[in-house]
């Protein structure tokens, strides 16, 4: 026997017939089996579990209103739009200021620090309901914005009808129920909720009885209006025009003096001799000002004199000057 016989593991064919395929599974092997699923797709995942238990409970609470936008302040809402208040910082300084508050959410084993604390103790104070929620569905419900495990719901502001509550308080005012003259503010083209916040301040510390904002393409009560006005919505309504013009001449016929405050007025705000009267006073936007149909609805169009250099006034700011104004006149 040969030396190569004897060492088997030396042995090489020399024939060569036919290789054998694979059919094909030495490709598919060699391709994988694709990107790594997510945490939350997996099921012997934490994330997996936490997303069973966020979707079990969503679906025994009912779904979660006001989706969109979430978290944010804009105008032009839904009538039943509810909004979310979100971040520790928000939270707390939206229940300090006396926000109204449907629900708090807060993260199941939150890192808890003295925002927190604050934040629950307001809420035990005020009785809000809190509600120990998954990072998942905190997440779902904010569509991803930084929540850092602390959500407020707010609910949607209760508007009255701007025509009806100015008739109202006109018909208080003839049978001696108002000892001031009705007093009230109307905006036209404002569409940043901190304007709004500080108007409504200012008409609460001049004894404005009403704040009037369009239906359309104006600013709402948001979260962020709330919040400016420091709780002064809670004594001042805020109501809504479905068409600014038309309820305009409903004011005047209701007997309320409209005046329009514009740079280049027909009278100066020191001179107006119409302040101790019931008063409707509108304000039109920084940039575009009053537009013209408000403005030809207006009895009279006043202007704050200013330097020279400064070519206007932000609207909350030139309203509260004109509420200073009036209120002086009316107390001599």
């Amino acid at each position: 026997m040969s030396a190569a016989q004897k060492r088997s593991g030396a042995i090489r064919k020399s024939k060569k017939g036919p290789s054998v395929g694979t059919g094909g599974y030495g490709r598919k092997a060699l391709e994988g089996k694709g990107p790594t699923p997510k945490a939350e797709d997996r099921p012997y995942h934490k994330a997996y579990k936490n997303k069973e238990l966020a979707e079990r409970s969503a679906a025994k609470r009912g779904p979660a209103k006001g989706a969109a936008p979430r978290g944010r302040s804009t105008g032009g809402r839904s009538k039943n739009s509810e909004e979310l208040v979100t971040g520790r910082n928000s939270v707390v300084e939206a229940l300090r200021a006396g926000i109204p508050t449907k629900a708090l959410y807060i993260a199941i084993r939150i890192d808890v620090d003295e925002r927190v604390r604050e934040v629950l103790k307001i809420a035990a104070e005020r009785g809000i309901p809190v509600m120990e929620t998954g990072k998942p569905e905190l997440d779902r419900m904010t569509d991803e914005a930084i929540h850092q495990g602390l959500v407020l719901q707010v609910p949607p502001y209760n508007y009255a009808d701007a025509l009806e509550t100015v008739k109202a308080t006109i018909s208080k005012y003839n049978k001696g129920h108002i000892k001031n003259a009705p007093l009230f503010i109307a905006l036209d083209g404002i569409t940043d909720p901190r304007n709004l916040g500080a108007i409504i301040r200012s008409a609460s510390a001049f004894n404005a009885h009403a704040v009037i904002v369009p239906e359309r393409r104006s600013v709402g009560m948001t979260a962020s209006a709330w919040k400016t006005s420091a709780g002064a919505a809670v004594r001042v309504p805020v109501t809504r025009a479905p068409n600014l013009t038309s309820t305009l001449k409903g004011i005047k016929e209701a007997g309320v003096f409209v005046i329009g405050l514009d740079g280049e007025g027909d009278v100066s705000l020191p001179d107006l001799g119409l302040a101790t009267d019931p008063l409707c006073i509108v304000v039109g936007s920084e940039g575009k000002g009053l537009s013209r149909l408000v403005r030809e609805n207006c009895d009279l169009i006043v202007s704050i004199p200013i330097n020279s250099n400064m070519e206007s006034l932000n609207a909350s700011m030139a309203v509260g000057i004109t509420l200073y104004e009036v209120s002086r006149k009316r107390s001599k």
